[in-house]
């Protein structure tokens, strides 16, 4: 099963990072359940395993309407926990991630009745692994195979028992999406301190009742942070959801070269802070599963809401220049889209390129007499609403009278031509967005 890979590859980097030599049941006793378990308050569910009380009711414990269990009962537990992974075959109710033994429960998947080998060492690090989860929003999780990660997120599971104990009304069972929160945190240089880790930090939202709980993070925020600190060209993260319905996608690649390109382009033409204020409109077109689809989160992946409408126009679907500086968030959607069309197209000249004609159709557009000015208008709008080579070409030809430079007009009329039939109609776009900038 796929948690106990990552628990086990965890516990080999753990191993050398801190020059120990735990194997998953050593671990599981000593660090594991004492930090997880053995507290008022459970960092993750134990599902349906001995360590788990269905009566307990957390929310009336963590309003002080119920007592915690004493130490003495978890211990109970914790006994019964480990004479059932030696006594019993591997199942649901004592290895994580893995399936029922019942072939017809509907939680469950890929199940069979043939009985399979499984190493106690498999049960004890899939508790592990699933506690490596990150949750983000869309109701899935990402275990991502690439140890240094594993090993930044076991860094936030102190500081997570750390809330958790000094919160009295912040519920637990949370890791997962507390995994997502500390790793864009943890990654983001500019608020992060080794010294103060918890500084900046306040991932939380209350309920009517007071309870606490912890916001889930978006995946892009969590990609965009890892992409910053790992500079491999992809890594592998395996998406998964489990519920009342179990739900798995399977290894998805993220380029994190992809994912970093429109953050570089976007930062280095406006400016360090603009391009953070601007990581929560990437990929709003839509939603974590679907971006799954394509076979690898890149790029394409980060689509913002909305530009589609732009790049594939049904009607007369023009730009709409933002009225800054009044509206700051306005702007930013609008920069955004110039750079991820330019990330796509992934050619920086473009964009001189596309500002050059831009100017050369605003000068063209332009003449004292009005009438003659109302057919330059006409003729230029004719050639920024061309969706394809054909329409911009004729559009260009008609246009060319009125052009002052004209070489440079048919140079970049020229690389218009030359360019591959999926990126005209973003560059056309591109285009458009510049001239409503002039």
């Amino acid at each position: 099963m796929i948690t106990s890979a990552i628990g086990k590859m965890f516990l080999e980097a753990y191993n050398e990072e801190y020059g120990t030599h735990y194997d998953a049941r050593t671990f599981f006793i000593e660090q594991f359940y004492p930090l997880f378990f053995d507290q008022n308050k459970y960092m993750m569910t134990a599902g349906n395993s001995p360590l788990e009380n269905p009566k307990l009711s957390w929310d009336d414990m963590i309003k002080g309407k119920k007592d915690y269990e004493t130490p003495e009962q978890r211990k109970t537990r914790f006994d019964k926990l480990l004479k059932k992974i030696e006594d019993s075959e591997a199942d649901a109710s004592i290895a994580r991630g893995f399936p029922s033994l019942d072939t017809a429960a509907t939680t469950s998947g890929q199940v069979t009745d043939v009985v399979l080998p499984h190493e106690k060492e498999n049960i004890f690090a899939s508790w592990i692994g699933d506690a490596l989860g990150v949750g983000v929003q869309g109701g899935f999780s990402i275990l991502f195979s690439h140890k240094g990660i594993l090993l930044d997120i076991y860094k936030g599971w102190k500081l997570y028992r750390k809330c958790l104990n000094e919160t009295s009304m912040l519920k637990g069972n949370q890791i997962n999406t507390w995994n997502g929160q500390w790793l864009s945190h943890y990654y983001d240089t500019r608020i992060y301190d080794d010294e103060q880790p918890l500084a900046g930090y306040n991932p939380y939202v209350a309920n009517k009742d007071g309870v606490q709980s912890i916001d889930t993070q978006t995946w892009i925020k969590v990609l965009i942070g890892v992409s910053r600190k790992y500079k491999n060209a992809q890594i592998l993260g395996y998406i998964y959801s489990i519920g009342q319905t179990n739900t798995t996608i399977g290894f998805i690649p993220f380029d994190l070269g992809q994912i970093r390109r429109p953050i570089h382009l976007y930062e280095k033409l406006f400016g360090t802070t603009q391009g953070r204020n601007a990581e929560s409109l990437w990929n709003t077109a839509f939603g974590f599963r679907t971006a799954c689809t394509a076979g690898v989160i890149g790029i394409k992946a980060m689509e913002p809401k909305g530009l589609r409408d732009y790049v594939y126009p049904k009607g007369d679907k023009a730009p709409k220049q933002p009225k800054a500086p009044k509206n700051e968030t306005e702007t930013i959607n609008f920069n955004v889209y110039k750079i991820w069309i330019l990330a796509m197209l992934n050619n920086e000249d473009l964009w001189d390129k596309s500002q050059e004609l831009a100017e050369l159709l605003n000068e063209a557009s332009t003449d004292k007499d009005k009438s003659i000015s109302t057919k330059r208008k006409n003729l230029v709008e004719t050639m920024l609403g061309a969706s394809n080579k054909k329409q911009f070409i004729a559009a260009a030809t008609e246009v060319i009278p009125f052009i002052g430079k004209t070489n440079e007009f048919k140079d970049i009329v020229k690389e218009v031509h030359s360019m591959p039939t999926d990126n005209v109609p973003y560059f056309l776009t591109l285009l458009r967005f510049q001239y409503k900038t002039l």
